[in-house]
C-alpha cells in the first residue's frame, strides 16, 4: 500500500512541474524573451501575426508578463523604462536584481520563487503593489524607503520573528500586508494578527482582512509595552532622519551655488592638507602657531564673502530659470489650448461630413443590391455629391494640417530663439559670479603671499637667535638640517606658498569649471527635451490626420459591411 502510494506520488511530481515549470529551458530573461511575451499578451490571432512584423517599440510597452518561464536570473530589463506593471511570477528566480532602473514601475509580482532576500527595490519610490508570497525569505527588511507601498504581501515565506514590521510604520500609503504561512504566524500564544493591528495603526487590512476598531483597541492594550518602545524607538529615528535631510538638503544648495565647503574654514584646512613643507614651519613655535591663527581668519573672511556672494547669485540664477521654464509652459499650453480648438471645431465638421457621405452612401450601396446600373441618373447624382464631400472633407484636413503644422513651426523656433536669449542671459549672470570670485582669490593668494613673508622674518629671527645663543636643543629634529643654510629654509616658505597656492588656483578654477558644465549641461538638456517634444508633435499631427483620413477612406467599406450585416441577420 504505501509502496503504491509512492508510486503514485513519484508519477504525479513531474505533472505538477510541467504545470508550473512547462517544458523549457532554465535561463535569464532577454530581449526575445520580453518581445515574445509582450505580443503574446497584447496581441491575439490576426492581430497578433499582422503586429509581429512591425518593430516591437520597447519605450511603449507598459505591462510584462513573463510568468512560467523558467527563468532563472532577470536581466536586460534596462530596455523597458516605461514598464508600470511586472509578473514575474511562477519561476526559478533566487535574487531580486537588475531591476534598480524600473523607477514608474508601479506593480511588482515575484510570487512563487527561490527568492531568499528582499533586495534592491530602494529605487522603485513609485512602487504600490509588492508580492513577494511563497518564496525562501527569512528576514523583511530593505523595505521601508518604498513610500508609495499600499500592498505587500509576503506570506508563505521562511520569516520567523516580528523584528522588521515595525519598518512599516513608515510607509504612511500602506493598508495591506499578508504574513499568513510563516513560521511567526504559527508561533503558540502569539497572535500574529493582534500584533500587527497594535503596531501599525494606519494598516486597514491583514491576509485581505479588514481590521475592526474593536480588535485593534484590545491589540493595543495587549502589546503595550512593544508599542511604546517601537514609537520611542520610530520617534528617534525620524528626527535623525530630519537632521540628516536638512544637511543633505544644505549640502545640494551650496553645491547649487558652487560654494560648498566655503562656509567654514576648510578652505584653510585643505591648504595644509598634504603639505609637509609646511607642516615643519608650525614647528618652530607660538609666534608661528600665531601667525598661522590669524592667517586662518584672514582666509576664513573671505571665503565667507565668496560664500555669501554664492547664494546671493545662486537666488538670482533660480529665478532666472524659474521664470524661464514658467514662460516656457505659458507658451505652449497656449498654442496647444488654440490647437486643440481647430481639432475640436474640424472634428464636428467631419461628423457632419460623415453623416452625409453615409447617407448617400447607404442608399448608392442598396441601389447596387437591388441590381441598379452604377450610371442612373440617381446613382451619377450621388456620386457626384460624395465627390464633393471628399473634396471638402481633403480641403479641411489639409487646412487643419497647415494651421497645427504652422502653430507647431512657430513655437519650435519661439523656443530656440527663447533658449538662445536665456542662454546668453544666464551664462552672462554666472560669469559675472565667477569674475567676482576671482577677484577674492586674487586677494587670497594675496594674503598666503603675505603669510610667507611673515614665515620668513619670524623663522629668520628664530634660527638668528639660537645662533647667538649657541642653544639648539629645543629646534626641532626637522630644522636642525636647515640651521646652517639658508637657502633650505627659503626652500621650506616657499614650498610651502606654492602648495597653498595650488590649493587655491584649483579652487577657483572649479568654480568657474562647474558654472560653465552648469550652463552647458542645462542648455544641452532644454534643448533635446525640445527637439523629442518638436518630433513628438510633429508625429501626433501626421498620425492625426494619417487617421482621419484613412476613417474616411474605409467609410465605404464600413457602410458596405454594415448592410451586408443586416442583410444576413
Amino acid at each position: 500500500m504505501e509502496g503504491d502510494q509512492m508510486n503514485n506520488s513519484e508519477v504525479q511530481k513531474p505533472l505538477v512541474d510541467e504545470v508550473i515549470y512547462p517544458d523549457i529551458e532554465p535561463g535569464i530573461i532577454n530581449r526575445a524573451l520580453i518581445e515574445s511575451s509582450y505580443l503574446k499578451d497584447v496581441h491575439r490571432g490576426e492581430g497578433r501575426r499582422l503586429h509581429q512584423l512591425e518593430p516591437v517599440v520597447l519605450e511603449k510597452i507598459r505591462t510584462l508578463r513573463l510568468e512560467f518561464n523558467n527563468i532563472l536570473r532577470i536581466d536586460h530589463l534596462w530596455i523597458l523604462p516605461n514598464l508600470t506593471k511586472l509578473c514575474l511570477n511562477c519561476n526559478k528566480i533566487e535574487t531580486i536584481e537588475n531591476i534598480d532602473m524600473l523607477t514608474n514601475l508601479k506593480d511588482l509580482n515575484l510570487s512563487f520563487n527561490f527568492i531568499e532576500k528582499i533586495e534592491n527595490l530602494d529605487t522603485l519610490v513609485n512602487l504600490e503593489v509588492l508580492s513577494l508570497f511563497n518564496n525562501k525569505i527569512e528576514a523583511i527588511e530593505n523595505i521601508d524607503m518604498l513610500n508609495k507601498l499600499v500592498i505587500i504581501s509576503l506570506g508563505n515565506n521562511l520569516i520567523d520573528t516580528v523584528e522588521g514590521i515595525e519598518r512599516f510604520r513608515f510607509m504612511n500609503n500602506l493598508k495591506v500586508i499578508n504574513l499568513e504561512g510563516n513560521p511567526i504566524a504559527k508561533r503558540n500564544n502569539f497572535c500574529l494578527l493582534k500584533y500587527i493591528s497594535a503596531i501599525l495603526p494606519n494598516l486597514n487590512y491583514y491576509e485581505y482582512t479588514f481590521i475592526k476598531s474593536e480588535l485593534r483597541a484590545e491589540a493595543c492594550n495587549l502589546y503595550y509595552r512593544e508599542l511604546r518602545e517601537i514609537e520611542d524607538k520610530q520617534e528617534k529615528e525620524i528626527q535623525t532622519r530630519k537632521f540628516h535631510e536638512r544637511e543633505q538638503s544644505e549640502e545640494k544648495r551650496l553645491a547649487s551655488s558652487f560654494v560648498e565647503h566655503l562656509d567654514g574654514h576648510q578652505l584653510f584646512d585643505s591648504l595644509w592638507r598634504g603639505d609637509e613643507d609646511g607642516r615643519v614651519l608650525m614647528l618652530v613655535g607660538t609666534q608661528a602657531q600665531e601667525l598661522a591663527d590669524e592667517y586662518d581668519k584672514d582666509i576664513f573672511e573671505l571665503t565667507q564673502e565668496i560664500y555669501k556672494l554664492g547664494l546671493e547669485r545662486f537666488t538670482e540664477r533660480d529665478e532666472e530659470i524659474r521664470d524661464f521654464i514658467e514662460n516656457l509652459f505659458d507658451g505652449q499650453e497656449e498654442l496647444q489650448i488654440l490647437g486643440q480648438k481647430q481639432i475640436e471645431w474640424f472634428l464636428q465638421f467631419k461628423e457632419i461630413i460623415f453623416e452625409e457621405a453615409r447617407i448617400r452612401l447607404i442608399k448608392l450601396e442598396q441601389n447596387s443590391m437591388h441590381g441598379e446600373d452604377e450610371d442612373t441618373p440617381e446613382n451619377l447624382k450621388l456620386s457626384d455629391a460624395l465627390d464633393k464631400l471628399n473634396i471638402q472633407f481633403e480641403d479641411a484636413i489639409n487646412d487643419l494640417w497647415q494651421a497645427l503644422m504652422a502653430q507647431e513651426l512657430y513655437l519650435h523656433e519661439s523656443i530656440q530663439e527663447s533658449t538662445t536669449n536665456f542662454h546668453r542671459k544666464i551664462t552672462e549672470l554666472l560669469s559675472k559670479f565667477v569674475e567676482q570670485s576671482q577677484a577674492f582669490f586674487v586677494q587670497l593668494r594675496e594674503i598666503t603671499l603675505h603669510f610667507s613673508e611673515n614665515m620668513t622674518e619670524i623663522l629668520t629671527r628664530f634660527i638668528s637667535t639660537k645662533f647667538a645663543l649657541q642653544d639648539f636643543d629645543d629646534v626641532p629634529i626637522e630644522l636642525r638640517v636647515c640651521v646652517d643654510d639658508r637657502d633650505a629654509i627659503l626652500n621650506l616658505i616657499a614650498g610651502m606658498k606654492d602648495y597653498h597656492t595650488l590649493r587655491l588656483d584649483e579652487r577657483e578654477d572649479r568654480i568657474a569649471t562647474r558654472t560653465k558644465e552648469f550652463v552647458d549641461n542645462m542648455i544641452d538638456k532644454l534643448s533635446s527635451n525640445e527637439v523629442e517634444r518638436h518630433r513628438s508633435k510633429i508625429l501626433e499631427i501626421n498620425f492625426f490626420v494619417e487617421m482621419m483620413t484613412d476613417a474616411m477612406t474605409s467609410l465605404p467599406h464600413d457602410v458596405r459591411d454594415e448592410l451586408m450585416a443586416e442583410e444576413y441577420v
